[in-house]
């Protein structure tokens, strides 16, 4: 079990080169010194599974699993073991060693060409385990990996350059079979100067695979109209834990680059506090009508609902919703969707008319509708509501209320009515 005063943290940071050659304790009495780490590669990182520790007076390196680690950081590394001899063993074949592997080694980019040298590795301790996260190729890393830590901190520009230069583990090519100390590269699977190029849409898709302080490194590596209109792509959560993290004068600089209604979608996701924030720091050209867009989406949906829609059993044949379809859909404002509810009118599902004529007559309508209905609440904003639009596409949607009764359809069209005229 780790050290609870050490190790229970949400999440830490180590560099490799902080803490290598850490004494390391086994009942209170130094051992040896941490020498390496071995790591298994995953999807967005790599994980640490073993400590390696030299030893004194020719004793042979341990090899310790990283559960018998009970407490890791750059002055000291506790491990639980029984008998220390029984871990004294040779590296196994196919095994990374991080730091004998990986540190100092050429990165190459998609075209082999050298485009940086890892000179330090970072590191985060999330829920008692320990990952790399990001390859460092900066100067800082340089300064840091000679203890020239405090000199770092005296060249403010650099040290500030330092956090944007690193590069995501998960922009990194699966290790080649044949790496060891002195064979092998390490290649980059994205030209790190083509991230420019990439559409917002796509650099979402990155974002989503990333950790948040990769997400970070890649907002900070845009040219700022990018990373603007890569912001206005996320999704609300991503972008209240972006927005957190940068400056209230960098988030102003990008919102101010977004139009009225874009602006006020971003803003909305934040908290009134922050809001008023950077709204202080913002251009006052379009402040009016963004104030005016946020003020009418804290609007509940209640006068946007309407009862006129289509309803059906779910026991119904599609033979006959067909037929009975002129009829039923005669005075309602949407009829492109038919909603199937019980007897009590708690909603079941959703048929889109399209896929309704492309059925068996004979089925029914329970067998061929999509249960997996997106839904609002009848308190939802007029804000979420038209996030809702945007994110899944349909021409309405169902209003429900706490017993999943339908209470009224709301049309994207009239939402985006409303959003244009609090835009004009």
């Amino acid at each position: 079990m780790k050290d609870e005063s050490n190790n229970n943290k949400t999440e830490s940071i180590l560099f490799l080169s902080e803490v290598m050659n850490a004494k390391v304790l086994l009942k209170g009495k130094k051992i040896g010194k941490l020498l390496d780490l071995i790591i298994l590669e995953k999807h967005k990182a790599a994980e640490v599974t073993y400590i390696v520790i030299s030893r004194p007076f020719g004793y042979p390196s341990l090899l310790v699993p990283w559960n018998n680690v009970s407490s890791f950081n750059e002055k000291e590394v506790t491990i639980d073991i029984d008998d220390v001899e029984k871990f004294a063993y040779k590296i196994p074949e196919g095994f990374i060693l991080l730091k004998d592997y990986i540190l100092d080694k050429k990165i190459l980019d998609l075209e082999d060409t050298e485009v940086e040298v890892v000179y330090d590795i970072k590191m985060v301790m999330s829920k008692n385990k320990l990952y790399i996260t990001d390859v460092d190729p900066s100067k800082n890393a340089r300064y840091r990996r000679l203890g020239l830590d405090k000199f770092t901190h005296l060249i403010r520009k650099d040290s500030d350059k330092s956090e944007d230069e690193l590069i995501p583990w998960s922009y990194v090519q699966a290790l080649p079979s044949n790496i060891g100390s002195f064979k092998g590269d390490v290649k980059l699977n994205i030209l790190k100067e083509k991230l420019n190029d990439l559409p917002p849409v796509d650099i979402v898709e990155i974002l989503e695979d990333l950790d948040h302080d990769q997400r970070l490194t890649v907002i900070n590596q845009l040219e700022e109209e990018h990373a603007s209109d890569t912001l206005e792509e996320i999704s609300p959560n991503m972008q209240r834990e972006i927005i957190s993290s940068l400056t209230k004068e960098k988030v102003a600089d990008l919102i101010d680059m977004m139009t009225p209604g874009q602006a006020a979608d971003v803003l909305s996701v934040l908290t009134l506090e922050d809001q008023e924030e950077i709204m202080e720091l913002m251009d006052e050209e379009n402040l009016n009508k963004i104030k005016s867009i946020l003020e009418k989406r804290q609007d509940t949906i209640l006068n946007l609902i309407t009862e006129r829609y289509l309803k059906a059993q779910p026991d119904e044949t599609v033979e006959t919703v067909e037929n009975a379809y002129p009829k039923r859909a005669k005075g309602k404002d949407e009829i492109m969707y038919i909603h199937v509810t019980d007897k009590d009118n708690r909603l079941l599902g959703v048929i889109d008319v399209k896929e309704l004529l492309q059925a068996d007559n004979q089925a029914l309508l329970k067998d061929i509708m999509n249960k997996n209905v997106i839904t609002l609440d009848k308190e939802s904003s007029i804000g979420e509501t038209t996030k809702m639009f945007s994110r899944y596409g349909f021409r309405s949607l169902p209003v429900t209320d706490n017993d999943n009764k339908i209470v009224g359809v709301v049309s994207q069209r009239d939402v985006v009515k409303l959003t244009l005229h609090f835009s004009e």
